[in-house]
């Protein structure tokens, strides 16, 4: 019986990816560096210290530090994050939370988002009373597809991981859920087009098709 479902919470949440988008790109221009969409796509589910790791790679052009790289980025996303009015929780699942939470299913972030875009995003939307534990992927040296972010979310769990669930989005994700040995249910909306889901054990194409009785009945 499932107890604890681990929630990532871009794509699956709330869709910030265009505000993200947005500062990356800004950033990109600023550090006059073309980013295929291929190349970009590739970094759904990294940390951003992930993301600009990689890009110094790619371009050995940039000279400026990780950590200056991330203030920058974070700096341009934040001034366009507090001004972006039609930003919503994705459809359904704000009720799913409730009814998840209603129903004593324990309920745990694990998001590879920077502790402090999660606290605008869950202050925003008053979500800290339904999550006993946000887990931030700037607390690991690696992004999913590594599953370190998930075994950790899992340990806080009030159940053995074989009684969680994990709700993902995007390919690396899935494999990270996969990696931790975790079921993982995958999220297919118009913002996930471009990601690989087929190594989750369930996908869902809406958040009405799952409620606290199904999740809880999930056969393992």
């Amino acid at each position: 019986m499932i107890k604890t479902v681990i929630f990532d919470m871009d794509g699956v949440i709330v869709d910030t990816e265009p505000v993200h988008r947005y500062a990356y790109y800004k950033q990109f221009s600023e550090l006059n560096i073309e980013v295929p969409e291929e190349t970009y796509t590739s970094f759904t589910g990294f940390s951003t210290r992930n993301t600009f790791q990689t890009l110094k790679n790619l371009f050995p052009t940039i000279e400026h530090e990780v950590e200056d790289l991330i203030q920058r980025k974070r700096n341009i996303f934040n001034d366009a994050f507090d001004t972006k009015e039609d930003l919503y929780l994705l459809e359904g699942v704000e009720d799913l939370i409730k009814d998840l939470y209603a129903n004593k299913i324990q309920l745990i972030l694990a998001s590879s988002a920077a502790k402090v875009t999660i606290e605008r995003v869950f202050t925003r939307f008053n979500l800290h009373q339904y999550f006993s534990h946000i887990v931030s992927g700037e607390d690991f040296p690696q992004s999913k597809p590594n599953p370190a972010i998930f075994i950790h979310a899992a340990s806080l769990s009030i159940a053995p991981k074989e009684e969680c669930i994990i709700i993902e989005d995007s390919t690396n994700g899935v494999k990270a859920a996969k990696a931790a040995g975790i079921y993982c249910v995958g999220y297919r909306s118009e913002h996930s087009n471009l990601q690989d889901l087929s190594g989750a054990d369930l996908v869902i194409n809406h958040f009405n098709e799952l409620d606290a009785q199904k999740i809880s009945q999930i056969a393992l």
